[in-house]
């Protein structure tokens, strides 16, 4: 799982962002936000601008590098005001009991500039700038020394104003070396490619073909009209292939009803979070979903949350919010609930207030009232 994530001098964070999941308070209720002693459920609130979108792509940021993810665009991605021409990304993992941390800057979207891997404190390799002082000094820890070396360089393009990676080292080395499927790096790899950032409300339609023929199945239909259920909206669905050979999905009533065509903006981001975390049951190790709630009810963003920690205990999920009635202790706790700053810093709200966060206390009154402000 992953225990701890810094960036730095990316889009609003010129100074270093901290996100620990290890820092756990006491408390007694609400257990089930808490998953292997780590925070397994986050709330985060902050004002308009402040980065809640940009924190999800910092912290996804690590699967498209080692996915060699392409991005669209090359705009805003260091901070404006610094003076340094990159970006730092630290990420902290847990693998049965083994601490990774893989640590890399970039100049761009798509420019690597230099990377690290550590196991249990022991630096594995160091890829650089110049890659003649690049370091692969104890591969045998991870049971890579046998690696083609040379092969990798011959894929680095050394540019006489800045050097380059075009391939991270660490994908080459998930590429390359026969990792069995229980090593520390095969499960680390594992998360890494199960992480997701959501967009809500809805995917754009040419990406509904594969969903709806998964739909075509009724075991899946019906578990899609639980899911929908569980959320408040009760409702028979069914799916009907077309002369043309689409598939279309309908409320059934009396008559059937367009599925896409006909349902809420709610209804359309709720199919999008089953679409990416329920469908064709595919493990998420991380979801972030930004203003999560935006399309919902109150009472359908907090059944959602109840939904997310009952079928994914294990899942680490950062939702982001502006709706102060699910800053509840009934819900979740001030451990697990979140204030992102105007100036890029992340504090729990346990650690915003001089008291000492109860059961009883109200938040959304003491967030209302100013209690928190100075951190926002």
């Amino acid at each position: 799982m992953l225990t701890r994530f810094e960036v730095e001098n990316f889009k609003n964070f010129k100074d270093k962002l901290i996100v620990d999941f290890t820092k756990v308070g006491g408390y007694q209720f609400n257990k089930d936000c808490i998953s292997n002693d780590l925070v397994g459920k986050m709330l985060i609130y902050g004002k308009n601008a402040v980065g809640k979108t940009n924190l999800g792509e910092a912290i996804i940021d690590i699967k498209r590098t080692l996915d060699g993810i392409q991005y669209t665009t090359e705009s805003s991605f260091l901070n404006v005001d610094s003076t340094e021409d990159y970006a730092s990304f630290v990420y902290e993992f847990n693998i049965e009991k083994k601490q990774i941390i893989y640590k890399y800057s970039k100049y761009g979207n798509n420019k690597l500039r230099d990377e690290e891997l550590f196991l249990d404190g022991t630096r594995i390799f160091s890829c650089g700038k110049n890659l003649s002082q690049s370091t692969f000094e104890n591969l045998h820890m991870i049971q890579a020394e046998n690696v083609d070396l040379q092969r990798y360089k011959e894929l680095v393009s050394n540019d006489a104003d800045k050097f380059e990676i075009r391939i991270p080292f660490l994908r080459y080395l998930m590429g390359f070396v026969p990792f069995s499927g229980e090593s520390v790096m095969r499960r680390m790899e594992k998360y890494v490619r199960t992480m997701e950032k959501i967009a809500l409300p809805s995917r754009a339609i040419d990406r509904r073909g594969r969903i709806l023929s998964f739909l075509e199945d009724k075991k899946e239909l019906n578990r899609l009209e639980r899911f929908l259920s569980y959320m408040g909206i009760p409702c028979k669905l069914k799916t009907e292939r077309l002369p043309d050979g689409r598939i279309e999905l309908y409320f059934e009533n009396n008559r059937l009803i367009p599925f896409f065509q006909n349902a809420s903006s709610g209804t359309l981001a709720l199919f999008n979070v089953y679409e990416e975390i329920l469908a064709f049951r595919q493990p998420v190790s991380f979801l972030y979903i930004d203003e999560f709630d935006a399309n919902y009810h109150y009472e359908m963003a907090r059944n959602l949350i109840h939904f997310l920690k009952e079928e994914y205990p294990e899942c680490q999920v950062i939702l982001t919010t502006h709706n102060t009635n699910l800053m509840s202790n009934r819900l979740l706790r001030p451990d697990c609930l979140f204030i992102l700053s105007s100036d890029g810093k992340l504090t729990a709200l346990c650690d915003a207030t001089e008291r000492e966060l109860r059961e009883g206390h109200n938040l959304e009154k003491m967030y209302i009232s100013g209690e928190f402000a100075k951190y926002e």
